[in-house]
């Protein structure tokens, strides 16, 4: 969520108290307009990357050279990524959550749990807790300018729905806004309404992480849970986050699903990929190396471990940072499907590119900073360490090494004229296996879906999902090479604009200043340029 660069002054206020200045990581820089998809990058990347490989191979073949070693490590890389895709969906057929121990209801039932027990694939059941669900907070984030026609709805859920434990629930809205909305007005009267709501404008705000931050500095509750401004949470999410924090984990990360599915094609396809992602993938990982990763909402912290590992403002996904600062400091993570919130999802393509492509960067900056550091680490086992060299640095290589195939295939086909059929058997097998992990992980996390999948959805992503991944990976590449450019631009994902707004806005004044702030978050780039900890080295 950031602030319009130039709009916002320096002081966060709150109920007319103000906090001191706002420490910078990052420096402002002037939104830029008419901002492209940048297919020019694609192009000159995908030269690059394709290209130029494509040619040496092609010459390789004439002067005699053999390409098969090569031809087997672009194999092993797919072979090892499925098979661990293979090993995750299967381990996600346990179910893992914070709930009592059920006794068997059939015999086929008590023979599949020793099963499970025995390959040590059962899945953790916890008993009740000890002490009663504590005081809590939640933290709701939002930058208004565009998220300001969801927001009431987000805070009436979390006010309203929400299980509150004995000693109370407190939510805070922590925003950033360059001009003063009508929503705010409502927001007024409905912190009249609830005494529980707390409302914090945090001027000089340029980041979600700068929000976090302030907002922790007022934070009441034991446990913290975080919320983007479009999610809505079940009512039961506090207890059984509970359950794990009792239970001597640090963090616990819930599962999302996306609530607009039906909007269009590119909504249906996230979807499926959120219920691989948090149903099936998540969940497995706490069960195979007992580690996991707080994904920015719907997450739950101790406060004290929370105000303790804070946000960087200076990195591009400051809640993957978070996560591996909390692990390599001995914290512990885990994920529970059980503890649903809906979301919604980028309906177009720009929005997409923009938010994958931040990922993505983001996702590279944290493997630099901290791949390292996991070998050092004396809090992770050998087990943690190596599977988080294959979420960091592996999946670093992946894309570029994976992408080798086409210039492999392309200079074959110069150099022979047609593909041959006959091939050496760890090609095929790697094949088969790989093409093979996406449709498996598709049908289990179908099975598992919290809402239910259509059959028609889950094929149709199955059969998709290799050109789908080819599509990440091109993201990767203009990824890649905005962040060799040291080009830390990234643009806000959009939200509609509703007509009833437009009217709010209009009977009050404000309708050219809300059409001016939403055309510059809809056409310009919010830049977090050089950090401090990178001018120091």
């Amino acid at each position: 969520m950031q602030g319009i660069r130039g709009f916002l002054s320096s002081r966060v206020r709150i109920r007319g108290l103000v906090a001191p200045r706002l420490r910078r990581s990052t420096r402002r820089a002037q939104v830029r307009n008419g901002r492209s998809l940048g297919w020019e990058k694609v192009a000159l990347c995908y030269a690059t990357i394709l290209g130029i490989p494509t040619i040496l191979y092609y010459y390789l073949r004439l002067s005699g050279s053999e390409l098969l070693p090569l031809h087997a490590v672009v194999a092993s890389f797919y072979l090892l990524t499925a098979l661990m895709i293979i090993a995750e969906t299967t381990l996600a057929l346990c179910r893992r959550f914070a709930g009592p121990t059920t006794l068997p209801r059939s015999r086929a039932e008590a023979l599949a749990q020793l099963l499970k027990g025995v390959l040590g694939w059962r899945g953790a059941r916890l008993p009740d807790t000890e002490r009663p669900l504590p005081r809590s907070t939640l933290i709701v984030v939002a930058f208004l300018p565009n998220e300001q026609d969801i927001i009431i709805e987000t805070l009436e859920h979390a006010l309203n729905w929400i299980r509150r434990p004995r000693d109370g629930l407190e939510v805070i809205l922590a925003y950033n806004t360059p001009i003063h909305l009508p929503v705010e007005r409502e927001l007024d009267e409905l912190r009249e309404r609830h005494p529980n709501l707390r409302l914090l404008r945090v001027e000089g705000s340029e980041s979600k992480a700068e929000n976090l931050n302030a907002a922790l500095e007022i934070v009441t509750g034991e446990i913290t849970g975080i919320l983007d401004a479009d999610h809505l949470p079940r009512p039961d999410c506090l207890e059984r986050a509970w359950r794990w924090l009792e239970s001597d984990y640090d963090v616990v990360q819930g599962r999302s699903i996306i609530r607009n599915f039906d909007t269009n094609l590119e909504t249906r396809c996230i979807g499926v990929e959120f219920e691989c992602m948090y149903g099936v993938s998540h969940p497995a990982r706490s069960l195979l190396v007992d580690t996991g990763i707080f994904g920015g909402s719907n997450g739950f912290w101790r406060t004290e471990v929370l105000r303790e590992i804070r946000f960087d403002p200076g990195m591009m996904t400051e809640d993957i940072d978070a996560s591996m600062r909390a692990l390599l400091r001995g914290y512990r993570i885990v994920a529970d499907r059980s503890i649903v919130s809906t979301e919604l999802a980028a309906c177009d393509f720009r929005s997409f590119w923009f938010q994958r492509k931040r990922w993505a960067q983001g996702w590279l900056e944290v493997s630099l900073k901290h791949q390292r550091g996991v070998w050092r680490s004396r809090h992770l086992g050998l087990r943690q360490k190596l599977y988080w060299t294959y979420l960091l640095g592996f999946r670093e290589l992946y894309p570029l090494v994976s992408l080798q195939v086409f210039p492999i295939v392309f200079s074959l086909l110069f150099y022979q004229g047609f593909m041959p059929w006959f091939a050496h058997w760890y090609l095929w097998i790697s094949a088969v296996v790989t093409l093979l992990s996406g449709p498996y992980q598709t049908a289990v996390a179908a099975r598992n879906a919290v809402t239910g999948l259509r059959a028609r959805d889950a094929v149709g992503y199955a059969f998709f999902v290799l050109p789908y991944v080819m599509l990440k990976h091109m993201v990767w590449v203009v990824a890649l090479y905005d962040h060799l450019l040291r080009n830390t631009d990234w643009v806000v994902t959009r939200r509609q604009i509703s007509e009833d707004l437009r009217l709010k806005a209009e009977k009050n004044g404000l309708l050219s200043d809300l059409q001016r702030v939403c055309n510059a978050v809809r056409n310009g780039g919010h830049s977090r340029l050089r950090r401090q900890r990178a001018a120091a080295r």
